[in-house]
């Protein structure tokens, strides 16, 4: 691997992840919205975007051959998952839950940890087993507790968690995987538009922002896409702390939502579960 190649892989790597961490602004534009209608116009215009990526591409033959028999069920399952968490991550911004939605972000490496090492087999070191460990604590503290809605937690970890799981063995690449998913997706999100009886496309100061969903749902995606291809595993797992920090930050400092007590004490232990892990994730030098 070049020192280029490295360089430009950790600037799209940063870029995916401040673009997911600075999310909830562009959702709390829309928050007249209703989120069924904000997830129909993602997918919509996302479609859009892809197609025209596809085409310049050359890529449609290659993505059709690659999506069929098992890779098909396997993508029906990743874009309902997929559809869940954006709906999901939509209402938290929406009702002012940004910071239960950071949360899930926070255990969802964890999560991806024990999911690898339950379905896949995956051996995990001590120090790992340890940060999932504490994450599961600082969970539990919080559903004890009853602070906030740890619903939208669980579902934001484990919607992505299982997705990125399913995606780890559908054999088709990031830009072909999310291109058929969001097509499957396509016609549900016309049912929506077609059949709301509010419909808010069309009023002008709301259009550029709906339309823009499309940008905003696949560029930090395809940023992902390129630089997994160009770092370590390792670099790639530390900056996706990145985005949940962001949207911490910005639940607090930004949208003024309540950090309770047991909020820190919760945070507290999901940062040490991510420290831990952190620390456990780090290549080991060869003895000489």
């Amino acid at each position: 691997m070049t020192a280029n190649s490295h360089r430009s892989g950790l600037l799209l790597g940063v870029g995916a992840y401040v673009s997911w961490g600075l999310l909830p602004l562009y959702l709390h534009l829309l928050t007249g919205v209703p989120a069924l209608q904000v997830l129909a116009h993602r997918v919509v215009w996302s479609l859009l975007l892809l197609a025209a990526i596809v085409l310049a591409m050359r890529r449609t033959r290659p993505i059709v051959a690659a999506a069929r028999g098992r890779t098909l069920l396997l993508l029906c399952a990743s874009a309902a998952l997929i559809a869940v968490n954006w709906l999901v991550y939509i209402f938290a911004v929406q009702s002012g839950h940004v910071l239960e939605a950071s949360l899930g972000y926070f255990i969802n490496p964890l999560l991806n940890v024990a999911l690898g090492t339950i379905v896949l087999g995956e051996w995990i070191g001590a120090i790992q087993k340890a940060a999932v460990a504490v994450a599961a604590l600082g969970v539990v503290v919080l559903a004890i507790a009853g602070g906030g809605a740890l619903w939208i937690s669980l579902t934001l970890a484990f919607s992505f968690g299982v997705y990125g799981l399913i995606r780890k063995v559908a054999a088709i690449d990031a830009l072909g995987g999310l291109t058929v998913e969001t097509a499957l997706l396509i016609g549900p999100a016309l049912a929506v538009l077609w059949l709301s009886p509010e419909p808010v496309f069309g009023r002008g100061d709301i259009d550029l922002l709906l339309v823009l969903a499309g940008a905003v749902t696949a560029a930090p995606l395809l940023m992902f896409a390129a630089a997994a291809r160009r770092l370590r595993y390792s670099t790639l797992g530390l900056l996706q702390y990145l985005a949940p920090t962001l949207q911490f930050l910005l639940a607090v400092l930004v949208f003024h939502e309540p950090l309770r007590g047991v909020h820190i004490v919760t945070f507290a232990l999901i940062w040490t579960g991510c420290a831990l892990y952190a620390l456990g994730s780090r290549p080991r030098r060869a003895t000489p």
